[in-house]
């Protein structure tokens, strides 16, 4: 049986760890590649390889490319790319601590882990904000469709886009704005997250409205609040067909489009971007065979 990793379509869990790994140069990736396979199922643990990675092998996705640096006014988005992304899912830090450690040591010493960042659930699932995260999130049938990729090749089918995005989040500065100001940044109410129809054309609903782009820019949103001893914000995680949806979105947020920036960057900013390939659930397993890779 061929299917999307379970962990995609799932909400999004109490806690969380990503993991980012580079491949150090000059060394073979096969080996520790299929042993990761054989313990990852998809579902408390999804897997996304990076475009460093797939060229390493020789391979080729359709569809696969490097996160876009893009530049506007005041706003960066940066691109970091990594060659090996791991989303720990689950519902004990202390586990997820330990999975971490099980995952690095199978990819020593040819991966070497640069990044880990811990995630959690606020509240009902809110951003630090205090505002409802993923409200228009497609569900059920729509929101496999939305994040599914569709292709005739062996360990194309069922395989999934990831755009993974780190944002700061400036929260003092945010609690300076006042309640209608904070409002109208996001574009929907607080109070009771209904949309705000007369905000302001930079308010972010109005900014990423999947239904207002042509063609429409649905994405299945997993993003989680994040935090260490000295920042906080969201681990933005969308999942997608392909990356144009996600693109879109990101284009008319930094002015593209029209020449307006999305009202979030006055509170918070992008550190970290990069994309990722998911492949398929096969038997079980990760199927790499679109790596040249069979267990």
């Amino acid at each position: 049986m061929i299917y999307i990793q379970q962990g995609i379509l799932e909400s999004v869990p109490s806690h969380a760890r990503y993991l980012e790994f580079s491949l150090q140069a000059g060394e073979r990736p096969t080996a520790p590649l299929l042993k990761l396979a054989a313990v990852i199922n998809g579902k408390d643990t999804v897997l996304g390889i990076g475009q460093t990675l797939i060229s390493a092998m020789g391979a080729d996705i359709p569809g696969m490319k490097d996160f876009p640096v893009l530049t506007a006014s005041g706003i960066s988005v940066p691109s970091t790319p990594a060659a090996l992304w791991c989303w720990l899912r689950g519902g004990d830090p202390g586990e997820l601590i330990h999975r971490g450690r099980m995952i690095k040591k199978i990819l020593d010493p040819v991966f070497t882990l640069d990044q880990v960042v811990d995630a959690f659930m606020y509240d009902t699932g809110r951003d630090l904000s205090g505002y409802e995260d993923g409200t228009e999130n497609p569900e059920g049938d729509a929101a496999e469709k939305a994040a599914m990729a569709i292709g005739d090749r062996e360990g194309m089918y069922g395989s999934s886009f990831a755009a993974v995005q780190q944002w700061v989040h400036d929260l003092d500065e945010f609690e300076r704005m006042s309640p209608a100001e904070r409002d109208n940044t996001i574009g929907r109410r607080h109070s009771d997250n209904s949309e705000i129809e007369d905000a302001p054309e930079s308010a972010h609903v109005k900014r990423t409205a999947q239904e207002s782009f042509q063609p429409e820019a649905f994405v299945l949103r997993r993003s989680m609040p994040w935090n260490d001893s000295l920042q906080a914000g969201l681990m933005f995680v969308a999942f997608g067909h392909s990356f144009a949806a996600f693109e879109a979105q990101l284009r008319r947020m930094t002015g593209h489009d029209d020449g307006i920036t999305d009202a979030l960057f006055r509170f918070t900013r992008p550190v970290r971007g990069s994309y990722y390939w998911c492949p398929p659930i096969k038997n079980g397993r990760p199927d790499l065979s679109m790596l040249g890779l069979h267990s």
